[in-house]
């Protein structure tokens, strides 16, 4: 049986790349519309000089799950369509994605700049790095402005968020591109909240993604996973990037092969065979799912603006919104499923958290059912009070994932709630 030739992507609008980009199944078994699930630990080859080449990446193949698996390289190369890269490496999780990528660029005594506004726990891991000799310097915005006075002659990279998790602050991927670029600095671009639905930081110039896949690419909860993706563009320098150095005869592929021959293999940081076939079965509905749990983040953020019930709506979506024209410009007419808002005092919080009957009480976010979460407690308790401030969380902030109930539902469950 023959295959269907794959088409470009890049002349797919994103509903049909989710579906066919990189083959049915990414192209590992051509029979197949969805990728079957390689659940093995290793691969028996038909002799030692097969085994052999593999081991030495001078034959394709596969020898054991933790270094390559056809399931997983199937997710990998799907990823690698959808977000426009030349390649991609599943991670164990999205803060797998970001440590192996920092660290596959730097080494002890180096830096990076990022935004203070992020994750908390890309924070913490910010800690982690500054333990085994990285600095990480931070800007309160990622402006020219104020990156012009963090960046020095030891820094290695610049990191931050499409939309800031849980600020909602948004970045422009276009500027800061080119002012890291005329500095020969890389541009790393977590894109967890926007997800390739509302944006793919690689065509608008940054030079890696990283991504909590667990969130809106999987949308079912069901799993957690990362996934680095490479623009393949950066001309890596052999003297500011020594362990790029030996891999620079792969050209585009230079970083990728790093680390997937050395720190990501040797950190253990692989995706399971099962996870990546989850993902590969919630990528396909990723435009479904966010064109209408984005609708509903927008009709719900509008009308906490109108109830006189809470203050403080945080969402891209709203005209009066800091980031609102950065976001219709770079997102095109979406806004995203994650909101915040400030129910006046930590008691309240609490008491509407309590009182929501649709909405779950988890951490996560990017479910297709609606999340809620006091994040001061939770997700940044280990953070310090300033870091607290600079990420938008306050006693009073609620978090809100909003999933793809019905709207009308939703708006009700939230009025019974805060009254």
């Amino acid at each position: 049986m023959t295959s269907t030739p794959s088409a470009d992507p890049k002349k797919m609008h994103l509903a049909t790349a989710l579906l066919h980009a990189g083959g049915p199944d990414g192209g590992v078994t051509p029979a197949a519309t969805m990728v079957p699930v390689y659940q093995t630990s290793a691969f028996q080859q038909e002799s030692a000089e097969r085994l052999e080449g593999i081991f030495h990446n001078t034959q394709p193949g596969y020898c054991y799950t933790r270094v390559g698996n056809p399931t997983v390289s199937s997710f990998e190369r799907r990823m690698a369509a959808i977000e426009g890269g030349v390649g991609a490496l599943a991670c164990a999780s999205g803060m797998a994605a970001t440590f192996n990528t920092i660290m596959g660029l730097c080494q002890a005594g180096d830096e990076l700049v990022a935004s203070s506004c992020l994750y908390g726990g890309t924070i913490e891991l910010f800690e982690d790095l500054e333990r085994m000799g990285v600095t990480v310097r931070r800007v309160n915005e990622v402006t020219p402005a104020e990156l012009e006075g963090a960046v020095t002659d030891r820094t290695r990279l610049v990191f931050a968020e499409t939309i800031s998790n849980p600020r909602l602050g948004v970045l422009d991927v276009p500027a800061i591109a080119a002012w890291c670029h005329e500095r020969r600095l890389p541009l790393v671009v977590d894109n967890t909240v926007a997800s390739p639905y509302l944006c793919r930081p690689l065509e608008l110039g940054a030079d890696i993604v990283v991504e909590s896949t667990s969130k809106y690419v999987n949308g079912g909860g069901n799993a957690i996973s990362g996934i680095i993706v490479d623009s393949g563009r950066f001309s890596w320098d052999a003297e500011r990037y020594p362990a790029l150095a030996k891999w620079r005869k792969m050209g585009p592929f230079a970083l990728l092969a790093r680390l997937r021959n050395g720190l990501w293999r040797d950190t253990g940081a692989c995706l399971a065979p099962w996870t990546a076939f989850l993902n590969c079965v919630g990528l396909e509905t990723l435009d479904v799912r966010m064109e209408r749990a984005c609708d509903n983040a927008l009709r719900l953020a509008t009308w906490l603006c109108d109830s006189g019930l809470v203050s403080e709506v945080g969402y891209p979506g709203l005209p009066d919104a800091p980031d609102h024209e950065l976001a219709a410009r770079q997102f095109g007419g979406r806004y995203g499923a994650l909101m915040t808002f400030r129910a006046g005092s930590r008691e309240r919080a609490f008491k509407f958290v309590n009182s929501v009957r649709y909405a779950y009480r988890a951490s996560n976010i990017g479910d297709v059912k609606t999340l809620v979460l006091h994040p001061d407690s939770t997700i940044f308790a280990d953070n310090t009070p300033d870091e607290r401030m600079l990420a938008g969380v306050f006693e009073d902030s609620i978090r809100v994932s909003v999933g793809i109930e019905d709207a009308g539902d939703l708006i009700e469950d939230f009025r019974q709630a805060l009254s």
